[in-house]
């Protein structure tokens, strides 16, 4: 082959002739370049697929929710569901949600009110077609990035929520904002921008059982919404996403600053000047607010027991507002409204002045149902669902603790006796050199647990205290419905607490009747309720099962009972006795400490204290009641320690009415040797001193026939349980009592009309180098 046809060859090839082609071959990478290019072009479409399926597939699920939404009526979209409130007898004591409603039409909703509501509510509800894509993303993006759960509906799905469902979050489920989405579209091709604006501000609750702005602005100024102020008007647009949170009758300073958001919103959209807002901001939140009226006659007295039930109406999920709901609840009408008479006139119990305070609550033993509950005393006309001093926690119920924190613990882990010997001596908290001292700043030496709890000691709680440990008070407490998040050894004799945790921590009027209830019905605690059954506009029904436990041996709780009944009948809780009647209880007084005495002004706190508590059963009722000032440092003088008491044998006279007398049952698991109990099983053995019988120790049962201890330093030899024909008493000294004489029981030292001290016995030891401050009760 000639050169000329290889040229030509080439040529007819692509390729210059004579030259290497070398470098216009392909690349020898095996073409990876169009094949990634490729790779990614099929990714693309694969995830623009994706997408398209995925949106079908939402198109397809919206619609399936979609189709079964309710249809859209006017009546809905105006009307409100009241919930009627039941008592124990089936009658209708309240109907939330049924109190008269001014409508307001399109044409007179005040310029003013729309701006405010569309400021904070929904400021693109001119634009928008129902739903606003624009509010969901942003609502979606700030969640993102705080972890908040902000909400992307309009006006338009708040109405149609308040319309046709639930407003709880666990309800607002996929298919539930599908519909609402659905339903809120469908509302605008209906409705005109100004119907739906109206529509909302007539149907949304404006606390305190009111329906609607216009009802709201009468109600709360006594004028129509037409004549409200700026602040007035930024007030009312602000308090429907949260009615009683921003009650301005209740929580004034939240219900401020919701007030100046709305302001604020309104400025930043441009509906009122700088001034203007700076003006308004300044405005009191009570500027122009009237007194409300109640809705009826009952309602001053229920209306603690009514916030409660609707407390725990809410905690099933459900609202007493919108819901429409029948709900039984435990009262028991007769003995309310006795125990509102009690505590708000002068004629069963006198009290000091008008702010004087008072909180109660009367429980059913056998089923923890709450009968009858009052949370404050002298409450203003004008206040409703306001604070109920009875759950509150904040409180110190003094020496009612001792029972449940120390000895019923002692009985129930160390199988103490009602007779056994204890120390009351000079003592300190443990691990500590800070004193422990009584009321009466004097110590008795020996003498039965039995004893320590009549004259309400302070150094044998704490030594038992000690003795049972921590844990397992705490457990027995917990057992009890009552918590500490940490507790310590003053918790011994007092309640305080510096974690509250809501309420969940410290002791209530509520959660002490209920605490003692358990020893009145031999050891088994129910949780309190207030609602036994709610029936929904289906006819469907949920009751309310008493939720019970054991909480202590059928023994603690028999030999507990038999010692606080002799708290009543020779104790320091005589003024709460009640001729004839069988019952147990405790009296708990606390105290001030030195820093509070001189914020107070005085150097003495024996005849003055911020809190005094009673607490008493019988085998049917447990009345808790607590007394004091809102002002903790406000006293309580000494002449009215015993009101609690008074209250309680007021209220329990009534209640025992009529009512069958029974006493306790002594279990098997109980014997009686003389006028004491032990424990079957315990009685048997021979209790030892822990530490060679130093009358330090509280491990040591009754002594036959040795002296009391009269110091610290004495000693006590080891001694058996006492024979079934000896007296169980302490012997008394020739020189150093320690009981008191009959001459100088507590009911001879002091007149009947005046409350003892509860430590009223004779001294036996006097140390003045521990004269500290101590709980007296």
């Amino acid at each position: 082959m000639t050169t000329d046809e290889i040229g030509s060859r080439a040529a007819r090839h692509g390729h210059p002739s004579g030259t290497n082609n070398t470098e216009n071959t392909p690349p020898t990478n095996g073409g990876k370049k169009p094949k990634k290019k490729r790779i990614l072009l099929k990714l693309f479409l694969g995830l623009v697929l994706l997408g398209v399926l995925g949106l079908l597939a939402g198109i397809g699920l919206f619609w399936s929710y979609a189709k079964d939404a309710p249809k859209l009526e006017d009546d809905k979209l105006s009307a409100t569901v009241s919930s009627k409130l039941y008592d124990a007898n089936n009658e209708v004591f309240e109907e939330l949600g049924a109190e008269k409603r001014e409508m307001i039409k399109p044409t007179d909703v005040p310029q003013l009110l729309k701006d405010a509501v569309v400021s904070v509510e929904d400021k693109r509800f001119y634009k928008h077609s129902g739903v606003d894509p624009i509010r969901i993303l942003g609502s979606a993006f700030s969640n993102f990035k705080t972890g908040g759960l902000q909400g992307g509906s309009t006006l338009t799905q708040q109405l149609i929520k308040l319309s046709y469902f639930s407003t709880k979050e666990k309800d607002q489920n996929l298919k539930r904002k599908a519909q609402e989405a659905w339903l809120a579209i469908e509302l605008e091709k209906e409705k005109s921008k100004e119907e739906i604006l109206t529509y909302y501000i007539n149907k949304v609750y404006m606390a305190n059982g009111l329906y609607g702005m216009e009802t709201a602005a009468q109600s709360y100024f006594g004028k129509p919404l037409a004549e409200l102020n700026l602040p007035q008007t930024a007030l009312l647009a602000g308090m429907p996403q949260a009615p009683n949170d921003y009650d301005p009758y209740v929580k004034p300073d939240v219900a401020k600053e919701r007030r100046d958001v709305v302001l604020y919103t309104m400025k930043e959209n441009d509906k009122i000047t700088q001034k203007e807002y700076e003006d308004a901001k300044a405005t009191p939140i009570d500027d122009g607010l009237q007194p409300l009226k109640q809705s009826n006659e009952n309602r001053k007295i229920v209306d603690n027991y009514i916030r409660e039930v609707i407390a725990e109406v809410e905690g099933m999920g459900k609202n007493v507002y919108t819901d429409g709901l029948d709900i039984h609840t435990n009262l028991d009408m007769n003995a309310q409204k006795r125990l509102y008479e009690i505590i708000n006139s002068d004629t069963y119990v006198e009290y000091p002045d008008q702010d004087f305070q008072v909180a109660s609550t009367v429980i059913d033993v056998k089923t923890g149902q709450v009968k009858a509950q009052i949370g404050g005393r002298n409450i203003p006309d004008d206040v409703q669902l306001g604070t109920n001093l009875a759950i509150e926690t904040d409180r110190d119920v003094g020496s009612t603790m001792k029972p449940i924190a120390d000895y019923g613990p002692a009985i129930e882990n160390l199988n103490y006796s009602t007779g056994r010997i204890m120390m009351d001596q000079p003592t300190t908290y443990e691990g500590t050199n800070i004193p422990v001292t009584n009321a009466d700043m004097q110590y008795y030496g020996a003498l039965t647990m039995r004893k320590a709890i009549m004259y309400s000691r302070n150094t044998t709680a704490i030594r038992t205290f000690d003795a049972v440990g921590s844990d397992k008070s705490a457990a027995f407490l917990k057992d009890l419905g009552i918590e500490f998040k940490e507790i310590v050894a003053a918790n011994a004799i007092s309640s305080n607490t510096s974690d509250l945790g809501g309420n969940k921590y410290g002791v209530s009027s509520l959660k002490l009747a209920a605490a003692y209830a358990a020893f009145a019905n031999m050891g088994v605690y129910n949780k309190p309720h207030y609602v036994n059954k709610v029936v929904y506009q289906d006819g469907s029904e949920d009751v309310i099962e008493t939720e019970s436990k054991r909480a202590m041996k059928d023994s603690t709780a028999y030999m507990m009972t038999d010692m606080l009944k002799d708290v009543i009948s020779g104790g320091t809780a005589f003024n709460a006795g009640v001729p004839g009647l069988i019952q147990a209880g405790k009296t708990g007084t606390a105290n001030y400490t030195d820093a509070d005495l001189a914020n107070i002004g005085v150097s003495e706190s024996s005849s003055i204290a911020p809190d005094s508590t009673f607490v008493g059963y019988t085998p049917h009722y447990a009345v808790s009641v607590w007394t004091g000032y809102k002002q903790r440092l406000t006293p309580i003088p000494y002449e009215y320690w015993g009101t609690a008491s008074d209250v309680y044998r007021e209220m329990m006279t009534y209640l025992s009415e009529g009512v069958a007398n029974d006493d306790w049952t002594m279990p098997d698991t109980v014997i009686r040797s003389g006028s004491e109990l032990y424990v079957k099983g315990a009685y048997e053995e021979q209790l030892l001193p822990s530490n060679s019988g130093s009358a330090t120790s509280s491990s040591w049962e009754n002594p036959i026939s040795s002296e009391p201890a009269t110091t610290s330093s004495s000693t006590v030899p080891s001694q058996t349980e006492p024979p079934a024909t000896q007296s169980s008493e302490p012997p008394a000294s020739s020189t150093q009592p320690t009981e008191p004489p009959a001459s100088t029981t507590p009911t001879e030292v002091l007149p009947s009309s005046e409350p003892p001290q509860e430590s009223s016995a004779p001294p036996v030891i006097q140390n003045n180098s521990f004269r500290r401050r101590s709980s007296p009760g």
